[in-house]
């Protein structure tokens, strides 16, 4: 974990801090996020919506087998030719509309040059992405974090049910004011984050499910007085 800011971390910094070494010595080094190059996470982050990531890899491999995975076959393809290859990651006909509108910005914005996208100042790239319909608060941090490395925290529904399974958060917070908690209280830190969100998304699906959660097994299990389980999170 990178060493502290200039100022001593308050007391919700070093819960975080206790959280995320708890984490890291369980489950070690997350590895995120899977994919080869800017644009694969790029597309990753898009098809991943309302999915397992197992299904995604299979319409990226399709894709990438097919030559298709950069800006400009993309955009040459057709809709209804994108959505057949997508078909694995469920939706595919909305995903593959979706995915077309983030090739479009590419296009028009960076000649077809993701990486010339990706350079732009945080605040006017994060703008520009949730301009882009489909492209919400979620997928615009993770292409960020994931594919530009910059530092902004991804905030899913994960993190959402751990933050409030373990009292940092009440439940109706928006995404911002969740997002806050880690920006504020951590180093700006992109490979922090990066490796933090990737250990409570393993977190979430191992011990803290939504439904029957792990309490017992969890590795967070003694940090603080467990909570009342909101089993709708």
């Amino acid at each position: 974990m990178p060493e502290p800011g200039p100022e001593e971390p308050d007391g919700l910094g070093r819960r975080l801090r206790e959280i995320y070494a708890r984490l890291e010595g369980a489950f070690g080094p997350q590895s995120w996020w899977p994919g080869e190059t800017a644009f694969e996470v790029m597309v990753g982050a898009v098809l991943t919506q309302n999915t397992a990531w197992t299904n995604v890899e299979k319409a990226v491999r399709r894709l990438k087998e097919e030559g298709l995975l950069n800006p400009c076959a993309l955009d040459r393809l057709r809709p209804e030719d994108l959505a057949e290859r997508l078909r694995p990651a469920g939706y595919y006909n909305l995903k593959a509309g979706r995915l077309k509108n983030l090739v479009r910005l590419i296009m028009e914005r960076a000649a077809g040059d993701e990486h010339r996208l990706l350079e732009e100042p945080a605040e006017v790239l994060r703008a520009a992405l949730l301009e882009v319909k489909g492209v919400g608060p979620e997928t615009a941090d993770s292409i960020l974090l994931y594919a530009a490395g910059r530092p902004v925290f991804v905030i899913d529904a994960y993190t959402r049910r751990i933050l409030v399974r373990h009292g940092l958060a009440g439940g109706r917070e928006g995404y911002e004011d969740l997002q806050a908690l880690f920006l504020d209280h951590l180093p700006r830190d992109a490979r922090l984050y990066n490796e933090y969100h990737a250990l409570l998304v393993h977190l979430g699906k191992l011990y803290c499910r939504r439904r029957r959660p792990l309490c017992d097994a969890c590795p967070l299990a003694d940090t603080a007085p467990r909570p009342k389980l909101d089993t709708t999170s």
